[in-house]
């Protein structure tokens, strides 16, 4: 479908509602007259106001069948022969773009692999942003950027696009970049770039798509939600594996175990801020604090560990009733925090932090909890609960 929109449109797509009559001209065969291009000019217009030009006209299939492809080498035959023929470019700039800004990253690839000119059109980073922050503006934050500038610094040529190594839907995909592809007879003149610039947004979606690039994130319940982490959310380098629509983690060496698979997206999320795990959170919030607050605070098991963010809810002090005209509970010097997915009793259920001198706190039997990180929005306040466990721990 592609090939035939993009170098035969008016060839094939009108070819049985219009008698294909040759008109001559000074000498000169002629495939279609001025009024058929005013007439679909209108066509264009109406269905543009109509918002009904589907991208389904563009949609191509990943294996091009060579029958499509000796049929465009025909049609190009023929326009050398009897003059330039109209095509997808004749088509005014906004029309265009509207028609490229509808198409899937698939479809975009494929049309990259058509022209030249469409190549430098469809690597535009205006388009694929769009894509980058749809898919992936969950889990994709500023750290992961700065990872992607190193990890493209060091790489002394973009030999990404090698598809060896790729599996699933998207290893095709990858494959038929024109890297990969043979010289296309309608395209005669000049051989295209194939190296994609290793600093677009385009390339970075594909290394992402294709698994090739680790990026930092953070993973909820880690461990598919053993009882030791449960409500809790780790650090980890993330591979994305496009054949099963699950990511792979490395968390830190000092784990007892590094590596976790099968991960789903709603176990992800981007890292809410820039403290790294083994640095203890700056908590701006400690005045702030009252009964029913939700937070979320660092915790590790050893000084040798990263640390983890746990949910808790800040309690009431032990003599208080809990009755919100007599509660004084939000002047204390100490901020009480409960962790209710653990049994009352429990040594894990209620900690103590100093709200004027908080720092690390903690010993090598309980562990040690650093800093504080208030909850505003309701969206994180709702995530945790939708990972609450269906019974409570001892």
């Amino acid at each position: 479908m592609l090939f035939l929109l993009i170098s035969c449109f008016s060839f094939i797509f009108f070819f049985k509602s219009f008698s294909f009559k040759p008109m001559k001209s000074e000498g000169k065969m002629m495939l279609l007259g001025p009024w058929f291009w005013e007439g679909f000019s209108r066509f264009l217009v109406s269905w543009f106001n109509k918002g009904r030009f589907a991208v389904s006209m563009f949609q191509v299939p990943l294996k091009m069948p060579p029958t499509k492809v000796n049929l465009c080498s025909k049609v190009q035959e023929v326009v050398e022969e009897e003059g330039e023929g109209p095509s997808l470019l004749d088509l005014p700039e906004l029309a265009l773009e509207c028609i490229l800004e509808r198409l899937s990253p698939a479809e975009l690839c494929s049309m990259a692999g058509v022209c030249n000119s469409l190549r430098d059109r469809c690597r535009s980073d205006h388009l694929w942003e769009k894509h980058l922050k749809h898919k992936w503006g969950r889990v994709i934050c500023e750290a992961a950027c700065k990872e992607w500038q190193c990890h493209i610094a060091s790489r002394k040529r973009p030999s990404f696009l090698d598809q060896r190594n790729q599996k699933g839907f998207f290893g095709s995909l990858v494959s038929m970049w024109p890297f990969s592809w043979n010289k296309p007879q309608c395209e005669s003149r000049n051989k295209p770039t194939t190296c994609l610039p290793v600093d677009s947004i385009m390339a970075l979606y594909l290394s992402l798509e294709s698994g090739k690039f680790w990026f930092p994130a953070q993973v909820f319940n880690r461990e598919n939600g053993h009882v030791g982490f449960m409500l809790s959310c780790y650090d980890a380098q993330l591979s994305y594996d496009s054949k099963t629509d699950t990511f792979q983690a490395r968390y830190s060496p000092f784990a007892r175990r590094a590596i976790e698979e099968s991960i789903h997206w709603d176990r992800l999320r981007a890292p809410p801020v820039e403290t790294p795990a083994h640095v203890l959170h700056t908590s701006d919030c400690l005045n702030d604090l009252k009964p029913g607050d939700h937070i979320e605070i660092q915790w590790r098991r050893s000084k040798e560990f990263p640390y983890g963010w746990w949910y808790a809810v800040v309690g009431h002090q032990e003599l208080c009733d809990g009755n919100e005209n007599r509660c004084r509970c939000r002047y204390s010097d100490t901020v009480i925090l409960e962790f209710s997915q653990y049994t009352p009793g429990s040594r894990w259920r209620r900690t103590i932090v100093n709200r004027k001198d908080h720092r690390e706190v903690g010993n090598e039997a309980d562990g040690f909890y650093g800093g504080i990180r208030k909850l505003y929005k309701e969206e994180e306040i709702s995530k945790w609960k939708q990972l609450w466990p269906k019974q409570i721990f001892d």
